[in-house]
């Protein structure tokens, strides 16, 4: 019997000796089954057990009287509430991250209908709740120390505020690791606005820290497709400020500006660009004659795609599942759509823990490289009707159309690790005869008349910033990547740079790395001049000529 329903008491007619001495071992047997810490020994379980169940019966019952104090039948109105959001609360509504601190507050007000001010007198900003900022504070301050590569840097170069002058408007995911490049990017000189690039992805105390710290945010978790817009244009829009520098994660940021502010676009000295899908558009621009800037292709620098791509996602696709599934992956069926650095960190991850994985990919070299790798090459309509889980990681488009939804099998999982939301077919499910159902933060069951479920994960947006964490150990050297590169092109003399798309120099690279080496009590070892001069390098790199892949 559970003695914390205190406002229900058990009240016994006279019974014998035998029905107390019952109660006794059933209330041992029950509190140790309740209790998470018992140290009852298996031996005292299968006595305790035993003696229940070989007891004599007797004709006398326990009764449960009721009591004045019992549990209302009906929940009150915020209980009504609350069971309604953790059942049906829509996808634009606001959840906190796993990782984030949860206001218990019911206030489900817009965070563009609030007036909100920082301890400094402060409202240029737009976030979920600016008394938060004490925590996001905490989150920051532990990032710090798994990032000391950047930390490093930030006390090399503040002295000589290589960004002076510099106005950065930025789209990416708002999190402890990247407030840390953020405030980095200030101590270094820069002005900064700030706009998340996943309406899931934001950690609302980190976004509610950096505007108490005077970095202009605009961002909260839950974000709708309005308010998505709404704040980047708020961000670009200032009266008296106008941005320089674009530093994006998926090309939205720097597709408003060209788009609604020309003027202001023409007028950028540099882009850098981090994820695949970005990188793509700025490519089509080039291609078209329309890019007037140079931008940097951070995605494909080798401290970005090996490190961040590769190992990020070997860990954080495991966390995100686990986190909203609770799925054990042993002799489970995984189809991962993409065989590139993102897909090969995901297998890696699932094949260890004894998933059955399988491949699709269209480039022959990534299909060969799976097949090398022990995983099987398939067309997703091969195994559509088997798998449990279905994994997109290419940075295209209908990817999983919605003729393959309809024919997967009943509890089947569906989630996105590229960074773009466009790779399953998410709006074709928005129908009449298809049922939504929210059974906990970022897990809908989209339910067909016939009653089978899929399981969609953060609305076919990125899993793993959306449902989970990332290492901040590896979003280290992204960052410190992102810094190099905004560095680079605001410092770098007129006609360096033409109006195209560049890699970052393959010394900058190097650095980053070094730059991580001594977190792990890492040496190098030198090349004498002789080994320099034979193969024809300098002793302290560039090491790997631009076109070696690593």
């Amino acid at each position: 019997m559970s003695e914390s329903a205190g406002d229900g008491k058990l009240e016994m007619k006279q019974a014998s000796k035998e029905v107390k001495e019952s109660e006794n071992v059933a209330e041992k047997y029950s509190a140790m089954t309740v209790s998470k810490n018992s140290d009852m020994s298996m031996g005292e379980l299968s006595s305790a057990f035993n003696a229940v169940t070989t007891h004599k019966p007797v004709k006398k019952q326990i009764q449960f009287v009721e009591d004045k104090q019992e549990f209302s039948r009906f929940p009150t109105k915020a209980g009504r509430r609350s069971l309604s959001r953790s059942i049906s609360q829509s996808s634009t509504d606001s959840y906190s991250s796993a990782a984030s601190y949860t206001d218990s507050s019911d206030d489900e007000t817009s965070p563009r209908d609030k007036t909100q001010v920082n301890s400094k007198g402060t409202s240029d900003f737009c976030v979920k709740n600016i008394k938060q900022a004490e925590f996001g504070r905490r989150e920051i301050e532990i990032a710090e120390q798994d990032m000391s590569a950047l930390i490093s840097l930030r006390k090399r170069a503040q002295g000589e505020k290589p960004l002076a002058g510099a106005k950065i408007v930025g789209c990416t995911h708002i999190t402890a690791q990247t407030a840390v490049l953020i405030e980095t990017l200030v101590a270094l000189g820069a002005q900064c606005r700030w706009t998340a690039c996943n309406i899931y992805s934001t950690q609302n105390e980190v976004a509610a820290a950096l505007s108490e710290a005077g970095v202009s945010v605009f961002a909260w978790k839950g974000e709708s497709e309005d308010d998505f817009w709404w704040c980047i244009d708020r961000c670009v829009n200032m009266e008296g400020w106008q941005p320089n520098m674009i530093l994006d994660d998926g090309g939205d940021l720097t597709h408003w500006v060209y788009k609604k502010y020309p003027n202001v676009f023409k007028k950028i000295r540099g882009i850098v660009e981090e994820s695949v899908t970005g990188v793509h558009r700025l490519y089509q621009l080039s291609k078209a004659g329309k890019l007037c800037v140079p931008a940097m292709n951070v995605n494909d620098s080798v401290t970005k795609q090996k490190f961040d791509n590769l190992y990020c996602c070997r860990e954080s696709i495991l966390d995100g599942l686990k986190r909203t599934t609770d799925v054990m992956f042993g002799g489970k069926q995984v189809v991962v759509c993409g065989y590139g650095e993102v897909g090969k960190g995901c297998c890696a991850a699932l094949k260890a823990l004894g998933a059955i994985v399988y491949i699709t990919e269209i480039d022959p070299i990534c299909a060969l490289q799976a097949c090398m790798d022990g995983f099987r090459v398939v067309k997703l309509n091969e195994v559509i009707r088997q798998v449990d889980v279905i994994i997109t990681c290419t940075g295209n488009k209908n990817v999983v159309t919605r003729d393959q939804l309809d024919r997967m099998k009943n509890g089947c999982i569906v989630c996105n690790m590229g960074h773009s939301n466009t790779e399953i077919d998410v709006a074709s499910l928005r129908t009449p005869e298809l049922t939504w159902e929210r059974v906990r933060s970022q897990v809908d069951h989209v339910i067909w008349p016939d009653g089978k479920r899929v399981v969609l994960l953060a609305e076919g947006r990125l899993l793993n910033l959306s449902c989970s964490t990332v290492p901040t150990f590896v979003l280290s050297i992204t960052a410190t990547t992102q810094a190099l590169a905004l560095i680079e092109l605001y410092n770098a003399p007129e006609g360096r740079y033409k109006q195209d798309v560049y890699l970052l120099p393959k010394k900058m690279d190097e650095y980053v790395a070094s730059l991580h080496l001594p977190t792990f009590d890492a040496h190098l070892t030198e090349l004498s001049d002789e080994q320099a001069k034979y193969l024809g390098l300098n002793k302290n790199g560039p090491f790997k000529p631009n076109y070696y892949r690593y």
